[in-house]
């Protein structure tokens, strides 16, 4: 990366203890960006790492005995975020960096990833400090239900299915990956109106590999049975699950719904669930989430029965399969590009947005999109970038990549085509001949 971490005045969240720390650990960053453009060697980015990290660490402490002595009542919360970074994250990105033995991809994304984490926690939770804004997090549930969870969920993943589990987040925020299915259970009892809803997401192959291979099923596709099957060993697991939890344990089902992606993902829009799981099973994504006690508002998906099971169900394959359209993914850091973007394709594409670089990357990862409209201005991780780390990772060398760009003068137009993408779309353009492109663009693929 040859960019820089710029520091913005929308950084300063007006607490000086706070933000001079913020502004050494952005200049200790792009110290490193500087160190992997100078090619100055994997000694010297490691001990440029090291000192970033015990930086940070020290910042971690610095600012949690702020927030102590001020009372800040979300401290424990913020404790909980500051610890899954250095416990999880960190962890997992040094391990990265030995195994592929501090290639410039890997430490790219080192530093993607703590810069996007950084500007993240500083925008919201920090600002969370300072009274401006409310943490996104404050209702999970309390840490040692949420640990006792994920370790009760990866035991029954092992359990019933064969699949090594690890997690991958405990803020999952409703993401599509991959080609799914989305399951909705509502839990409540007689006694009072308390609801507990359950959201389980599987990969399509993790149902086949699994539910499916048991059936003897040999096609790569769901079908009714199948689905039927994972109906009842999905409610199977989640029964299983809600055992481990005295408080839930005599709730029983009311509702079940098989939702759309657009359904499943409004859910987050208007609630904030309690425990939010995304696991990598190495078959595939599995998310668990709990949304408790709220009920969502009635008409998000056909309640099944006896009596429209076995309709309501192929009507979701047949309606899954009607849904399949190309997939693109637009980034872009303007949220007016992208709304109009949005609205111009939406019709015929199914099309993801993400504001950022790094934010780019975790979406790709998470649902590899057929082609991607990226952003070539964009600050910390621009369009170059983005596309180098694709191209330097095999699963996603060969997505194509169109890039947006306000500038048509011949040097910008010249740098832009050196870096080999499949091609670039002006944003003034009107709208109709920005359509005919893409279009074309799949037509002629």
């Amino acid at each position: 990366m040859d960019n820089q971490l710029v520091w913005k005045d929308e950084f300063n969240i007006g607490i000086k203890i706070i933000d001079d720390e913020h502004h050494n650990l952005f200049t200790i960053i792009n110290r490193l960006f500087a160190l992997k453009e100078e090619k100055r060697g994997r000694k010297a980015c490691q001990e440029g790492i090291k000192y970033f990290k015990e930086h940070a660490l020290k910042h971690f402490e610095a600012e949690e005995r702020y927030m102590e002595l001020i009372a800040y009542e979300e401290l424990d919360m913020h404790r909980r975020l500051h610890r899954s970074f250095r416990e999880n994250t960190l962890p997992s990105l040094e391990r990265e960096l030995e195994r592929e033995e501090y290639s410039p991809a890997a430490v790219d994304h080192f530093l993607a990833v703590c810069v996007g984490w950084i500007i993240g926690h500083t925008l919201t939770e920090d600002r969370a400090i300072a009274g401006e804004k409310r943490s996104k997090w404050v209702d999970l549930l309390p840490e040692e239900e949420l640990e006792a969870m994920k370790k009760v969920i990866i035991k029954l993943l092992d359990d019933m299915f064969q699949l090594k589990a690890q997690v991958i987040s405990d803020s999952y925020g409703g993401e599509k990956f991959g080609k799914g299915v989305y399951y909705r259970l509502v839990y409540g009892r007689e006694q009072d109106e308390k609801k507990w809803e359950i959201l389980l997401v599987f990969e399509d192959r993790i149902l086949i590999n699994t539910v499916g291979k048991i059936m003897g099923v040999k096609s790569d596709k769901l079908d009714i049975m199948l689905l039927n099957a994972v109906r009842y060993t999905a409610c199977q697991f989640v029964r299983r699950v809600m055992d481990y939890y005295p408080s839930i344990r005599s709730y029983e089902m009311t509702e079940e719904n098989l939702l759309t992606y657009e359904q499943f993902q409004e859910i987050f829009e208007k609630q904030q669930p309690q425990a939010s799981l995304l696991f990598d099973t190495n078959q595939g994504y599995f998310s668990y989430c709990v949304i408790a006690p709220h009920l969502l508002e009635s008409g998000i998906g056909t309640p099944l029965d006896a009596s429209n099971v076995m309709g309501e169900v192929e009507r979701y394959l047949m309606e899954k399969e009607k849904q399949v359209k190309k997939k693109i993914l637009l980034v872009d850091d303007s949220s007016t590009i992208r709304l109009g973007m949005k609205r111009l394709l939406a019709e015929d594409y199914d099309v993801s947005e993400v504001s950022s670089g790094v934010a780019a990357i975790r979406a790709i990862t998470l649902d590899k999109p057929d082609l991607v409209l990226l952003d070539y201005e964009m600050p910390v991780c621009d369009g170059s970038h983005v596309l180098e780390m694709l191209r330097s990772e095999k699963d996603f060398s060969d997505i194509p990549v169109i890039f947006l760009t306000s500038k048509d003068d011949q040097e910008s137009v010249k740098k832009v085509l050196s870096l080999k993408a499949n091609g670039y779309l002006l944003k003034y353009l009107k709208p109709a001949d920005i359509r005919k492109r893409i279009d074309d663009f799949f037509k002629t693929r």
